[in-house]
């Protein structure tokens, strides 16, 4: 059995026979030749149902998670609709999160109650609440973890043993697969915005479901039929970008973690600073369910400041750390919830506090960083 990195590296694909590519070739055809009526080369027809580059992907993003298979979508948002669409019907109910994701929440509260699906609001750290919360009618749980923009711990094994006949699906994207195996927790869906840590370099946008039929029956036929006759497939150029990333998924992940725990540690000594949203903190609520299912703790660091002022002032006094939505990315990056990624959600469950930051930190050295951070308290 071969490790992590090795299998990110080499997961997925052998050099072809034709001319040898160490790298996936990017299989930029709308359709392929046949050998005879209905006769494939290799099972491809044409790329909206099938590609060569994108069939790379996602097996590589299998191996890494432990699935049966993946399929991969043109955006995280796009495989998060294809779930909930294949899984969820009128008349049936949802659990969910009161810290997931603002375009998550949005989808399932302005476009899926219209279709009759009814949804509930819980604190998934608790999963008494959870526990109470599933109904007769409920066929999917939906997990994040961590939470954003909060970075609450959910515990993926407490959360499986209540779940009843829902389906589990657990959003992996703040931790990634390097950080945390949600199949190996009780999990039966795994999803990324592989836009994120996946790709890694803030220049492509896509999803992936990672799945197993012994789970969910007839799942992967449900999802392929979404890739191809719904049309959410991604190009062979975003998918190969997103594996080119994929391959230093490792190393860029143990520096993301060792730059977040040291930005936390010194936001954490401000006296500007309220509370420090960080799970390696000993002082975090959820610090030890996050030893127990991640083998370190992410690259992201939430702040709470005294005053929203001063959340503001502190997002627009970086000057390492971009001003940008987003995350996951080689570049740190500094962003507003309330009124940037979590705006759609004021006056909701989800609503997220004013004085509130999220960072993305970066792999930049972590000097440079503690110095941005320094300059920028000092002109709250």
């Amino acid at each position: 059995m071969t490790g992590f990195a090795t299998d990110a590296i080499h997961a997925g694909y052998d050099p072809d026979s034709l001319y040898g590519p160490i790298n996936t070739p990017i299989y930029a055809s709308t359709t392929f030749a046949q050998d005879g009526l209905a006769q494939l080369r290799g099972g491809y027809e044409y790329t909206r149902v099938g590609n060569p580059t994108v069939t790379a992907l996602e097996k590589a993003v299998a191996a890494l998670e432990g699935a049966e298979y993946a399929v991969a979508y043109s955006s995280g948002m796009a495989a998060i609709d294809v779930i909930l669409r294949i899984l969820l019907k009128p008349g049936d109910h949802i659990v969910v999160s009161n810290d997931a994701y603002g375009g998550t929440y949005r989808l399932i509260q302005q476009v899926f109650t219209q279709w009759g699906v009814e949804n509930t609001v819980v604190d998934m750290t608790n999963p008494d609440e959870v526990a109470a919360a599933v109904q007769d009618n409920t066929k999917v749980i939906w997990v994040e973890t961590p939470t954003n923009p909060m970075l609450d711990i959910v515990d993926i094994e407490a959360i499986a043993a209540v779940k009843q006949q829902a389906t589990l699906v657990v959003d992996n994207t703040f931790a990634s697969p390097y950080l945390q195996k949600p199949f190996e927790l009780g999990a039966d869906v795994v999803v990324h915005s592989t836009t994120k840590y996946i790709g890694g370099h803030s220049d492509v946008v896509g999803g992936i479901v990672c799945g197993d039929d012994s789970r969910v029956p007839g799942f992967h036929e449900q999802l392929r039929f979404f890739f191809g006759w719904v049309g959410a497939n991604p190009s062979p150029f975003d998918t190969y970008l997103t594996g080119r990333g994929l391959k230093t998924l490792a190393v860029r992940m143990e520096k993301h973690c060792d730059n977040a725990e040291a930005v936390a540690k010194y936001l954490d000594a401000q006296p500007q600073v309220a509370r420090v949203c960080y799970p390696g903190l000993d002082t975090h609520p959820g610090h030890e369910v996050a030893k127990k299912q991640m083998t370190r703790f992410g690259g992201m660091v939430s702040v709470l400041f005294q005053t929203t002022e001063q959340a503001k002032t502190f997002c627009k006094s970086t000057m390492l750390f971009c001003l940008a939505e987003s995350l996951g990315g080689v570049e740190s990056l500094v962003e507003h919830p309330a009124t940037m990624t979590h705006v759609s959600v004021a006056g909701s469950a989800l609503e997220v506090p004013g004085e509130l930051v999220r960072i993305s930190v970066g792999i930049e050295d972590e000097a440079d960083l503690i110095a941005d951070l320094e300059q920028a308290l000092a002109r709250i």
